[in-house]
């Protein structure tokens, strides 16, 4: 998540890591990849060595976990630049401690700033670009969601031209797809799947622009006469440890002693995915960029991540995770679907009647009660298919290791909210 206002800092080594803000302030294919030797393509096959990566959004809760897996590889990249507006003392222990022969630079700063991202992605030759506000409430205004989500990812993709950045991976979501307003459902549907999208909130429309700019950007020319390559990466729901949304999910549980609210139906089924998982698919997407006849399926594409988590609804996944702790789950929405559905109008026609007086964000919306009650799964065979896509953790250990989270988190919540009632 980006913010304009961001005090500058004096640059300084934390935990081994280098931290910087200096800078706050005819054919589409024929010329980028040549014919290459048979060895030199098996060499590079399914490798970053040597790559040189920025990471915006490197300091979120997916970014962090790409970072991670990056520092991890056996082939080090020659280094990784992590771009965030800042950084949790934890993302900066978390960093120092995965760091191997990997360079690291953390770069604090603004993605509006065009300056700032010139100098970010200089020398630069992959940008993964997780960075934007998520807000499915309304909480933010418009027009900041606008120019960080999609300006800002405007003008990244304008910094890359420039620099010679010549691999650019988005991270999308799967509610630039939908579910539509009429909450028409799709059963583990793919990249084909015809669907009419008429969704008009603001998020999702920030996130559909900037997926387009990025798609249409592939092919462009550089400043050195080379091609830039881009694709996008369509999350399911993530979840695992750090989730912001887990953790508010279990506040409202503890409040409402150990029984979590009932949001979704039973039918409405999604398919979350882990945040290991679409990690692992930024890195996996990567790598085969770096492969010509592999990068020439991918580019321009968009591809639907999600892994092997049983299929079920966004409120049953809390139940799901948080079970053997002796958490339950109402077993009812609080009112049938059709009455909620009018009851959140009847709060976005009070928020608009009280606009000229005072900001109230009703605590419901019309497009969240779709979204969350809309049968929504999506297959990743087409990832799988052109770039090696597979999970790399199985269902079962995604649910330990966020069961065990959430476990070590509970003591602390439970405190903070007893203060907070205080």
């Amino acid at each position: 998540m980006q913010d304009s206002k961001n005090p500058a800092r004096p640059s300084c080594c934390l935990f081994g890591v280098h931290r910087s803000t200096a800078g706050k302030r005819g054919s589409k294919h024929s010329k980028l990849y040549r014919d290459k030797p048979a060895k030199e393509e098996q060499t590079r096959a399914m490798s970053l060595a040597g790559v040189s990566c920025l990471v915006t959004g490197a300091g979120g809760f997916l970014g962090q976990r790409i970072v991670r897996l990056l520092l991890e590889e056996d082939e080090a990249l020659a280094e990784i630049r992590l771009l965030d507006k800042d950084f949790s003392r934890e993302a900066l222990w978390s960093f120092g401690k995965f760091q191997g022969k990997t360079e690291v630079k953390i770069l604090e700063g603004d993605i509006r700033d065009v300056e700032f991202l010139h100098r970010a992605c200089q020398g630069v030759s992959l940008v993964i670009h997780t960075a934007s506000i998520i807000d499915t409430l309304g909480l933010v205004e418009k027009q900041l969601l606008w120019e960080v989500n999609v300006t800002g990812t405007q003008m990244l993709l304008e910094a890359c031209a420039h620099c010679n950045v010549q691999h650019f991976i988005y991270t999308s979501t799967i509610e630039v797809a939908g579910p539509n307003c009429r909450g028409d459902p799709i059963f583990n549907g793919d990249e084909d799947t015809p669907y009419e999208s008429t969704s008009k909130f603001p998020y999702a429309q920030s996130k559909r622009l900037a997926e387009e700019c990025v798609l249409k950007a592939d092919g462009q020319m550089l400043k050195d006469g080379g091609v830039l390559v881009t694709c996008a990466l369509r999350s399911m729901y993530i979840f695992g440890e750090g989730c912001p949304f887990l953790q508010g999910h279990l506040d409202k549980c503890l409040l409402n002693k150990n029984v979590y609210l009932r949001f979704s139906r039973k039918e409405a089924l999604v398919n979350p995915v882990y945040v290991g998982n679409i990690a692992w698919a930024h890195v996996q997407a990567a790598k085969a960029l770096q492969v010509p006849q592999k990068a020439r399926h991918i580019r321009g594409q968009f591809y639907y991540i999600s892994d092997d988590t049983p299929h079920m609804s966004y409120a049953d996944l809390n139940y799901e995770l948080t079970k053997e702790l002796g958490f339950a789950i109402e077993p009812w929405l609080p009112m049938p679907l059709t009455m909620l559905y009018y009851f959140s109008l009847l709060l976005e026609i009070v928020s608009f009647m009280l606009r000229p007086f005072v900001r109230y964000i009703p605590s419901t919306n019309r497009h969240l009660v779709t979204l969350l009650n809309t049968p929504f799964t999506f297959s990743y065979r087409k990832a799988q298919k052109d770039f090696g896509y597979v999970p790399r953790y199985t269902w079962e250990e995604a649910k330990r290791y966020t069961s065990q989270w959430i476990a070590s988190i509970v003591p602390q919540r439970r405190e903070y909210l007893k203060s907070k009632k205080a």
